[in-house]
């Protein structure tokens, strides 16, 4: 993992995490509990700051960003950022998933248990309500989530990148 310390703020991570080796996790980050920062994955910390709860992967190829002064990027527990996302100045609350090169722009709100499909993009200020799915350019609601989903895929999701990463640790 490349980590930098920028402009005074080191990075900080919980117990149990993995990093791959050519992901990048810059200034001011601070992570919780068993999370993961894949292949080629950044988090730049440099402008705003990003912040991370327990049993959250970034998967291969995302990046994660604020906006300088104005919109830093929280994201809760139990969420998973997939390969290739863009996840920028937002909020992310509990049990997400943010799919394939999905793009979540500033000041986005992404409430507990929901899902953004592969490819949408979540246009700046969007408050995406719990319990929902959205999809599309620009992203829209498109159904709700039914409590399998919740469990079938979120926590399903979320709970297998914590035995991948064990696979690295080996």
């Amino acid at each position: 993992m490349i980590q930098k310390t920028i402009n005074g703020k080191t990075p900080q991570f919980g117990s149990n995490c993995f990093f791959a080796e050519n992901s990048a996790v810059l200034g001011d980050v601070i992570m919780g509990d068993h999370c993961s920062v894949w292949f080629s994955a950044v988090l730049r910390g440099d402008v705003n700051y990003i912040r991370m709860g327990n049993k959250v992967n970034v998967q291969d190829g995302a990046v994660i960003h604020g906006t300088y002064k104005k919109h830093p990027t929280t994201i809760g527990n139990n969420v998973s950022i997939a390969h290739n996302a863009t996840v920028h100045g937002c909020t992310i609350k509990d049990n997400v998933l943010i799919g394939m090169n999905a793009v979540i722009l500033d000041a986005v709100i992404i409430e507990s248990n929901s899902i953004i499909a592969a490819g949408a993009v979540v246009t700046k200020g969007t408050l995406v309500e719990s319990g929902s799915i959205y999809a599309g350019i620009p992203a829209k609601k498109v159904k709700d989530i039914s409590a399998d989903l919740v469990s079938g895929e979120i926590e399903r999701i979320a709970d297998s990148y914590i035995k991948y990463a064990g696979w690295y640790k080996e």
